[in-house]
């Protein structure tokens, strides 16, 4: 077994164990060459250890994903495997939920950073298998990221796992799955629903019955669909659970350019007054993540004179988008777009454009909203990241299913305050 003060791979510090499971046990540790804590994961022995830890490892360097735990590393040492990942001060979904059923909104946004992460999966043709409230992290500003990608499995590739072992967390296992079939991506949308629903109502589906309506319910009961053919894509699961959050429809294609949404600051100070309320219970959350500047610049009031404007478009110049490629996959692709405010003004309210070509469809977007009209992709900004101030940038990034590289080149517009 590790033990405190051990040096791993001649550079990792073991410092306290972090967490301990069937699988094995997390130790919190130092890079002593980059001087940063990881986490080292070590599974506990058997035959098909090393080729699950590098299992893991492979999988997870196929991410780049905001809510999924990064894998620095693989290592061996006095005979075993281990991984080297992200640290991140946390608890488990599992341990909030022990506190009792928890807000629609809170169990919506974290849903939504997992769903998004898991949209980015499934389009890197990666099933997570094992999605359950023990493998959702959450931070104290309110992050939610999905880890152990041990028994996930990428299409087109076998598995290292017995046939005759069981995987996953049975629970919380879809209908499928708990029949014996292999699991496909329609069953980690189960799984996702399954936990979200244990989040809301305190126990698994079919448990006890169902106390909770509304419209998060409603999303949850058509995930959890028998049928693995009538539950939503994992890029539709999140998008649903936007809608919950932000508590309006979600339209993807319009005629016309959408105005730029205003979520409202009392549903977002409504969230962060529940968590304070689960602060007093031991453990602290929110959905910061998610939620606009607190302290937003007042409204300038409404004038009968027509012949001044208080918005004053920039020059061009001054707002400028830069499209990265950080991931790519036979039939699509991830990218990232940083927008840049090169002027001396805040900028507010952008929206970022480019032509849509033939055969690419955004499946999955984060940190902004997008629409597609006349053949023009649209990105306008959440709220959270709506102003740019001078010299500053912001970025959003996303999945789409394409059938050769994108040469995009984006266009930015904004108002300057």
């Amino acid at each position: 077994m590790p033990e405190h003060n051990e040096v791993i791979a001649g550079r990792y510090r073991l410092l306290a164990p972090a967490g301990r499971g069937a699988a094995g046990v997390v130790w919190r540790a130092r890079d002593e060459r980059l001087d940063r804590v990881v986490a080292l994961k070590f599974l506990t022995t058997g035959d098909g250890d090393r080729e699950r830890v590098v299992r893991e490892g492979r999988v997870a360097a196929r991410l780049r994903h905001p809510h999924v735990i990064s894998v620095h590393d693989v290592v061996d040492h006095g005979g075993r495997t281990c991984l080297v990942l992200e640290y991140l001060p946390s608890h488990t979904l599992a341990d909030l939920v022990d506190t009792g059923p928890l807000p629609e909104s809170l169990v919506a946004g974290v849903g939504w950073q997992v769903a998004s992460a898991l949209a980015a999966a499934h389009a890197a043709g990666v099933v997570h298998r094992d999605v359950s409230p023990f493998n959702i992290l959450l931070t104290d500003d309110g992050t939610a990221k999905i880890a152990d990608f041990g028994i996930a499995r990428a299409i087109g590739e076998g598995t290292v796992t017995d046939g005759r072992a069981v995987v996953g967390t049975p629970a919380y296992w879809a209908p499928e799955v708990a029949a014996g079939e292999g699991a496909v991506f329609a069953s980690d949308v189960y799984s996702l629903a399954a936990t979200l629903y244990a989040a809301r109502e305190g126990h698994p589906p079919c448990a006890q019955p169902t106390t909770s309506t509304g419209p998060l319910a409603e999303v949850l009961a058509r995930a959890l669909r028998h049928d693995p053919a009538e539950r939503p894509t994992m890029a539709e699961f999140c998008a649903l659970l936007d809608e919950v959050v932000t508590e309006r429809p979600q339209t993807r294609v319009l005629d016309d350019p959408p105005e730029v949404p205003r979520r409202s600051a009392w549903r977002r100070t409504t969230v962060l007054t529940t968590a304070a309320a689960l602060v007093a219970a031991g453990i602290t959350i929110g959905l910061s993540l998610r939620t606009p500047d607190p302290t937003p610049e007042a409204q300038p009031q409404p004038t009968t004179t027509t012949t001044t404007s208080t918005v004053v478009p920039p020059p061009p110049e001054v707002c400028t988008a830069r499209f990265t490629i950080t991931n790519q996959w036979p039939g699509g692709y991830q990218a990232e777009v940083t927008i840049h405010n090169t002027g001396d003004q805040t900028l507010v309210n952008w929206a970022v454009t480019w032509p849509q070509e033939a055969g690419h469809a955004i499946s999955n977007l984060w940190n902004g909203t997008f629409t597609v009209t006349a053949g023009k992709i649209t990105v306008t900004n959440a709220p959270h990241n709506a102003r740019i101030p001078a010299g500053g940038h912001t970025t959003f990034g996303f999945t789409a299913n394409a059938p050769s590289t994108p040469q995009p080149h984006p266009t930015c517009t904004t108002r300057t305050t």
